[in-house]
């Protein structure tokens, strides 16, 4: 029971304690502490990951914007989501996030590497900024995050067939390119009107960065919007020698009211216009050919045209002669037919005061006599190859379409124009088409383009030597082109699908992108077969006038078919509005351009302008401002004498003369407006 351990010299004796099993009696109290001891282990466990969470939740907060690893929300000042946007392509590993300073960075998703950061820049006290970034490493990944819609309603993006304001989207779209394309032959396609721009009534914005590969879609039962970046199956192409990984880049701002950060946006993202056009097109209308002759105009028709004009006392900025005049399309050159002397008939117009503008195109048809020229020269948009000319059809025919990134190209079509100028004293041209779909879907231009929408950018500045008088359809990253940019052409119906009820909402749609000089088409529509409510070929009267009436709160207007064809009392209609136009509208449209130059703020402008915290005025569709004080009202339904009209507070004189002094936003019900009437009130 005892052991005797030698010690060293000297000797040493020591007792050692034998081991005894414990009693039942010791037990229990050392199984508490033992539990005990768990306990403290994993009290200080789960204390390490509460700190640890903290500091990551911390990490995955930057100002206004919380980071989780399927997306992101954006709160306002008060507290409220106001934008959130959820990562569709992959899911963050959030262990792989990192922050320093206002960068949120992480390097990795559940499977793959990636390089992805949101950058918060705080450029104005009212103003938050959060710049976002996803680019996959690997080649062909898109990268696709779905923006909620739900929380707002939201402008801006692109002119569409069926024309709303605010955006009303319906049904399910997979992302698609988010190109410039001809809507009144492709009506579910985007319009030739386009940026990759929106804005919503909760004041936030969202502008995609040009380079990006971009392809929009939507679901409307979920509410979102899918902004995609591909090369994949895209007429998208990454640069020379660059590898097809996609981004997708965008900035998302915040501000205190719909108004205030639509003004940062437009000065911070958009180029502005460097001069304003002619004066008198502004004041005075101009008369196309098209709706009245179509194609079937000559020189005789031509000069009757004109003499008329004068005969019923109209002003007139300048005739457009449009499609019809040469004999093939690509000639630059009079059909000797159809107009025996054009220089005769260009020096009757010029001595009867009478400017006169060109329909143009980018298209060589294969009939013209320039065609063997340009493909001689490499003139055209190639086939992928480069080795051959890419042929395309058009609504006029088979032929090549011009390659606007080549500097001899745009030489060769500026020497053609300057040929019709100088021969005849054209004033100017109608530049139309230039959308992207009429691209081949795989092509080759001379400079590379990755983006389509590019030619279109290409195609506008060939008008920028005549914007005193020039109008363009098409338009992207364009608003610095100081010529007139004209919605689509407009069918001769009441409705939102390219009819009267689409003006205002395309104007205002074009208005937020940043074009100004606003052509709404012309007045009535285009009478167009099977597309025209009314009868005798002409549009239907009563839409005729309510058009009128709308036309001349624009920025500019342009008939076609004339209201002499509809008798007296609509010449005096006519005559009344354009009268109108010269002395109201005009002056205001014309101190407005003036500012455009350095603000790039609307001309005409929603009524949310000026009443940013009312509901009801960002719905209103039907109603537009001229700067901040001229409000219009027109009536937009057949067989209408009245509307609803609301005005928002403030003091207004109605055009009867009515005062109306309101602290509080004010609906008038069943407005009386007669047929030869439009409601608008002036601030006073």
């Amino acid at each position: 029971m005892y052991q005797v351990v030698p010690g060293g010299a000297g000797g040493t004796i020591t007792d050692v304690i034998p081991k005894q099993k414990l009693s039942k009696d010791t037990r229990p109290l050392v199984g508490a502490g033992v539990i005990g001891l768990v306990l403290v282990i994993a009290a200080v466990t789960a204390w390490c990951y509460y700190i640890a969470s903290l500091r990551k939740a911390e990490l995955l907060k930057t100002e206004l914007l919380d980071l989780n690893k399927d997306g992101y929300i954006i709160r306002n000042q008060g507290g409220s989501i106001v934008f959130r946007m959820d990562f569709r392509s992959g899911t963050l590993d959030l262990d792989s996030c990192t922050k320093e300073g206002e960068i949120l960075s992480c390097v990795r998703t559940t499977d793959r590497k990636l390089i992805f950061f949101i950058e918060t820049v705080r450029p104005k006290d009212t103003v938050q900024c959060y710049r976002v970034r996803w680019e996959e490493v690997v080649p062909d990944i898109p990268v696709e995050h779905a923006m909620t819609y739900k929380f707002a309603h939201w402008y801006g993006g692109a002119v569409s067939a069926v024309q709303h304001w605010p955006i009303s989207i319906s049904g399910q779209q997979a992302p698609k390119p988010f190109v410039t394309s001809d809507i009144y032959s492709n009506r579910d396609e985007f319009g030739g009107i386009l940026e990759s721009y929106w804005i919503s009534s909760n004041a936030t914005a969202i502008k995609i960065n040009n380079s990006v590969p971009f392809h929009l879609g939507w679901n409307d039962t979920e509410k979102t919007m899918y902004f995609q970046a591909r090369y994949n199956d895209s007429s998208f192409k990454p640069n020379p020698g660059e590898m097809p990984c996609a981004e997708l880049s965008y900035r998302v701002c915040v501000g205190s009211d719909v108004t205030s950060i639509h003004k940062y946006m437009v000065r911070r993202y958009f180029n502005k216009p460097n001069k304003v056009p002619a004066e008198v097109m502004f004041r005075h209308p101009s008369w196309s050919t098209w709706a009245l002759h179509k194609t079937d105009i000559d020189q005789e028709k031509l000069l009757k045209y004109a003499a008329n004009i004068r005969k019923y006392n109209f002003n007139c900025s300048q005739i457009e002669l449009d499609d019809g005049y040469s004999r093939r399309y690509g000639d630059f050159e009079f059909d000797p037919v159809k107009f025996p002397n054009a220089s005769a008939m260009f020096h009757k117009l010029k001595s009867d005061d009478f400017m006169v503008s060109l329909w143009i195109h980018p298209f060589v048809n294969h009939d013209s006599e320039n065609f063997h020229t340009c493909v001689e020269r490499g003139l055209f948009v190639r086939e992928p190859t480069g080795q051959l000319s890419a042929l395309v059809r058009w609504w006029n025919g088979i032929g090549g379409i011009l390659d606007f990134t080549n500097p001899e190209t745009r030489d060769w079509f500026a020497s053609q124009l300057r040929s019709l100028r100088s021969r005849f004293g054209v004033s100017s041209f109608k530049f139309e088409a230039g959308e992207a779909n009429y691209l081949p879907w795989k092509f080759k231009t001379l400079e590379s383009i990755r983006d389509p929408s590019i030619f279109t950018r290409r195609y506008t500045e060939m008008a920028s030597l005549y914007n005193d008088r020039a109008e363009a359809r098409s338009g992207y990253q364009s608003q610095n082109i100081s010529c007139f940019f004209r919605p689509i052409d407009r069918d001769s119906v009441w409705g939102y699908e390219l009819g009267l009820k689409s003006v205002i909402p395309a104007v205002l749609t074009i208005s937020i992108l940043g074009y100004q000089f606003i052509l709404p088409d012309m007045i009535g529509g285009n009478a167009y077969v099977n597309r025209t409510y009314g009868n005798r070929g002409l549009p239907d009267r009563e839409l005729y006038i309510r058009w009128l009436e709308l036309s001349a709160f624009m920025p500019s207007m342009q008939f076609s078919i004339p209201p002499w064809e509809y008798g007296d009392d609509v010449v005096e209609i006519a005559r009344k509005y354009t009268a109108l136009h010269e002395s109201l509208v005009a002056p205001r449209v014309l101190e407005l351009a003036s500012e455009v130059l350095s603000t790039g703020d609307p001309i005409i402008r929603p009524v949310w302008w000026i009443a940013t915290g009312d509901e009801t005025a960002y719905k209103i569709d039907s109603q537009f401002l001229i700067g901040d004080d001229l409000m219009v009202a027109p009536v937009l339904e057949p067989g209408k004498q009245e509307r609803d009209i609301y005005l928002p507070a403030g003091h207004w004189r109605s055009y009867k003369g009515e005062r109306f002094d309101i602290k509080e936003p004010l609906h008038l019900t069943d407005y009386p407006v007669d047929l030869d009437e439009i409601a608008y009130f002036l601030w006073v």
